[in-house]
């Protein structure tokens, strides 16, 4: 058959098209990887484990966690970041995802390399003093810090983590002179906070209410603009001294920029889905996150949002990396 020069490109296009149809449609054929990019153990690594076994239930395939720890997990970003845009690579990031490119010279992926699939929770922390301490409420702490400028510290696993930053920005707000005490991670702060070496610190619900529970910490404030189920008791930053406080430790997922939409759809369609799981819901509940399974446009907006935020906080702050 001789088909005019016009009418073969039309038909080689339409062959292309349909093989790479029957391709995506045969999707998932192997495991998929969800890169980690924090060491086991943590509270992401936990939640992205328990989303896995979810997922891939409702995939048909295995889904794997990978973790790549390091340089406050941008060298397992990196990695997501420049691998095959196929479906079979996502990315379980957090908070410190919006604050690298503010504190490291140069990122080790380009800013696009990577697309929003979903924001999947939400997680507030906790203003904490030993339970002992002669702060009774968050405006004791503040009068003292005002008093005594320089005098009272605060504690974080590091300067570019979430909980750091949660202080620093409590400090911005209320024009205080604290000092900022890092430590290698947010356990040995912690540690340090029960016995007093330090004032307070921002924790995590999941390392601190265990111990507020049982009365080994004092919870002063929460973070989010509205209580805790897990502490009602626990007023709110936003309805003791700074009205538009918020600080969440968020978890999203990444896919590498490329990964056809209707692969990216079914992704997400499962993130979602495995999010209002009574099981996976009641896991999150565990550690005081609150499930969220967003489409990729309302996490790209989240992301805008929180790059801007800590962009200014680091810069306000002067803020360099331990």
């Amino acid at each position: 058959m001789n088909l005019p020069a016009f009418s073969r490109r039309t038909f080689v296009a339409a062959c292309a098209l349909a093989a790479a149809s029957l391709a995506h449609a045969a999707w998932p054929e192997r495991p998929i990887t969800i890169v980690v990019p924090y060491a086991p153990g943590g509270a992401a690594d936990a939640l992205a484990r328990v989303l896995a076994v979810k997922m891939g239930a409702k995939l048909g395939t295995s889904v794997i966690v990978d973790n790549r720890a390091g340089a406050s997990g941008t060298i397992g970003a990196a990695y997501a970041a420049k691998a095959q845009p196929d479906g079979y690579t996502m990315l379980y990031d957090a908070t410190p995802y919006s604050i690298n490119p503010h504190m490291f010279p140069k990122m080790p992926y380009a800013a696009d390399a990577l697309q929003p699939l979903s924001l999947v929770s939400l997680a507030p922390n906790i203003l904490i003093v030993k339970a002992d301490s002669p702060y009774k409420d968050v405006k004791d702490l503040i009068a003292k810090a005002k008093a005594q400028p320089g005098k009272v510290n605060y504690a974080s696993g590091g300067s570019g983590t979430v909980q750091r930053l949660a202080s620093e920005l409590f400090r911005q707000k209320l024009g205080l002179d604290m000092v900022h005490v890092p430590y290698k991670s947010g356990g040995p702060a912690i540690t340090d906070v029960m016995g007093g070496q330090v004032d307070f610190m921002f924790s995590t619900v999941a390392a601190s209410s265990p111990l507020v529970d049982s009365g080994k910490l004092r919870a002063l404030a929460i973070s989010s603009p509205k209580r805790s189920p897990r502490l009602p008791n626990v007023p709110t930053v936003g309805e003791t001294v700074i009205p538009d406080y918020e600080v969440y430790e968020w978890n999203g997922m990444f896919v590498p920029a490329g990964t056809p939409p209707d692969i990216a759809g079914k992704l997400q369609k499962a993130v979602a889905e495995s999010l209002q799981d009574e099981e996976v819901k009641k896991r999150f509940s565990d550690v005081g996150a609150q499930p969220i399974g967003s489409t990729p446009a309302q996490f790209a907006d989240y992301l805008k949002k929180e790059d801007a935020k800590w962009g200014e906080v680091v810069r306000k702050g002067n803020i360099k990396l331990d």
